[in-house]
């Protein structure tokens, strides 16, 4: 399993603000890249993902972050996972009772946020050296970060892959009123090869604005 080795006394003004961008777990440490290749065809569901992992992770790091003191140092991976499997379980039941047709529509990868590298890399990097206020903060701006990675990718390929946004038709009518007849979506925004791309952009342009980031 991969863990994110990130120092744990990390500055508390970042710990929110960092991980939305300039240290953002998809595009600089480079985790959770397998469910944003799966679930970013449509838009609604990476939203749903990118909320379901953000409130997963949030409560994590808080339960973590309050019982770091009394969890024995050889079982600790262990913990984390029960207390993970526990709030998934919560949120795929929600999900299933109030976004039955999403739930579906994310099959298994909501299950498998149990096993989501960042999960498990800010559970042990951050809230088990940190008290639970910066663990809620760490947890929210990792899972925000990862939602907004997802949510722009869902959006390129919902649009030119499907011509819609969030279901709605927008482009091809768009391009039809336009004068503008026989227009066909691009299929292979719908294929997870588009979704590679569109990351691999987003981590070249983030790199390419900040010299920090790139390799000596």
């Amino acid at each position: 399993m991969l863990i994110v080795t990130v120092m744990a006394n990390e500055k508390k003004p970042g710990v929110f603000t960092g991980p939305l961008w300039t240290n953002n777990p998809v595009v600089v440490q480079v985790l959770g890249i397998c469910s944003a290749l799966a679930v970013t065809t449509q838009m609604k569901p990476a939203l749903v993902m990118g909320i379901s992992l953000t409130c997963v992770l949030a409560f994590a790091n808080v339960i973590i972050s309050v019982l770091r003191n009394t969890i024995p140092n050889r079982i600790r991976i262990i913990v984390q996972l029960v207390v993970v499997a526990a709030l998934v379980i919560i949120v795929n039941q929600i999900l299933k009772a109030y976004v039955y047709d999403v739930s579906k529509a994310l099959s298994v990868y909501v299950g498998l946020i149990i096993t989501n590298c960042i999960l498990m890399g800010r559970l042990e990097a951050f809230a088990l050296g940190n008290k639970p206020f910066p663990a809620l903060l760490d947890g929210l701006g990792n899972g925000i970060g990862y939602a907004l990675i997802l949510f722009i990718t869902a959006t390129l390929r919902e649009l030119f892959g499907s011509g819609t946004l969030f279901g709605y038709d927008v482009l091809a009518r768009f391009v039809n009123e336009a004068g503008y007849d026989g227009y066909q979506n691009c299929g292979f925004f719908t294929m997870p090869a588009a979704a590679l791309i569109i990351i691999g952009c987003i981590i070249w342009y983030q790199r390419a604005k900040n010299p920090d980031l790139q390799d000596k």
